[in-house]
């Protein structure tokens, strides 16, 4: 007997290949109910349910064809926008293939839909890959998942790599290339070991550019600075790696931060909207094991608690450098994995090496 599970707006396609699924999803209006033939048999043929929603199922071809077709040359026509759903360290983005227009194929209201969680594909954000400029190999934007465009994402920047990486037949070669990014040029370079390892840039220190009204105490840099959020004083260091960061270890003359016992959700938005901040800002809590090894917690703007953020451990380390309590070359800790950070002295570069990994390949109908 087929079971039934009640179902909106997506409609799934499931082709298992021999490397990873394949979802392919329409999203539609109606709420459709989606029964699915029992999986005691491996090789189920398709049930179609619904005029709006099918699930389809076949075993993996017998024989592979001479011809290498791109992993996204699915043929479901033209009404289709192909994509790639890759994670770094739990961050996850949908990455669409926008190297033929200048211009993102996808407007930020429909990404919201998308990274919608329960009637959408779900992610942190949409990244799209378009065509370089000014000498640049390929250009990156990213909508975050309430529609608002940042600057930059780390871990953003590591899945367009692997996913550029792909698309070109990088596998197994070590390979850069530069992007250009909102917060200027962003060098990734594939690791033989699959791992990516980015040339974030120098960090910007001076309060004006962060951006923060708070006032500079160290040359023209806020470094545990006080800053009063609902009732509470925090010590603060505001870095910029392109997007604005609040690091905070602690609050004034309170014991050091244990980030897990933190209530994300209510203190994030609190500084994250905070009237210091005129272009919001992501908000590091950070907890110092040792002077090479920090464990971090993030509130995102424009996408709440997730489970890792790039260029926030990147800021993370500088602003411990800043303050004294860690050394340029750390492991940062986040809820999705551990990041290797090294802020260079000889060229004040941050490097961050970390890993970007496949979860699905799919096609939306929008």
């Amino acid at each position: 007997m087929a079971d039934t599970i009640a179902a909106a707006t997506v409609s799934l396609f499931l082709k298992p290949s021999t490397r990873y699924s394949q979802l392919f999803l329409t999203l539609t209006t109606s709420l459709p109910v989606l029964r699915f033939n029992s999986l005691k048999n491996p090789k189920f043929r398709p049930l179609v349910v619904s005029s709006s929603m099918s699930i389809e199922s076949a075993a993996a071809p017998q024989e592979t064809s001479s011809k290498s077709p791109s992993f996204l040359d699915h043929r479901e026509g033209s009404r289709f926008l192909h994509f790639v759903k890759y994670h770094g360290l739990g961050n996850d983005f949908i990455v669409f293939d926008n190297r033929d227009s200048s211009e993102p194929k996808i407007r930020p209201e429909q990404a919201v839909k998308l990274c919608d969680r329960n009637f959408g594909i779900g992610a942190d954000g949409v990244i799209f890959a378009l065509p370089g400029v000014n000498g640049t190999d390929y250009t990156m934007r990213i909508f975050n998942s309430d529609g608002s465009e940042p600057e930059m994402c780390g871990n953003g920047v590591r899945c367009f790599a692997r996913f550029i990486a792909e698309l070109e037949n990088f596998h197994g070669k070590r390979q850069s290339f530069t992007v250009h990014t909102g917060a200027g040029l962003i060098v990734p370079e594939i690791q033989e070991d699959g791992q990516v390892k980015v040339d974030m840039g120098e960090p910007v220190l001076k309060a004006a550019n962060v951006p923060t009204k708070l006032a500079s105490n160290k040359n023209d840099a806020v470094v545990k600075s006080e800053l009063v959020v609902d009732g509470v004083t925090w010590n603060v260091t505001c870095v910029s790696m392109g997007n604005p960061h609040c690091v905070t270890f602690g609050t004034k003359g309170g014991e050091d931060l244990q980030v897990d016992a933190l209530n994300l959700a209510q203190m994030g938005p609190k500084f994250e909207h905070h009237d210091v901040f005129p272009a919001r800002t992501n908000t590091e809590f950070v907890q110092v094991y040792s002077p090479s090894h920090l464990k971090m917690r993030v509130w995102e703007r424009g996408a709440g608690a997730t489970l890792a953020c790039g260029t926030g451990a990147c800021a993370t380390v500088v602003a411990a450098v800043l303050e004294g309590r860690a050394g340029r070359n750390c492991t940062v800790d986040l809820p999705g994995g551990p990041l290797e950070i090294e802020w260079r002295e000889e060229d004040n570069h941050v490097y961050m090496t970390g890993p970007a990994e496949v979860v699905f390949y799919g096609s939306v109908r929008l």
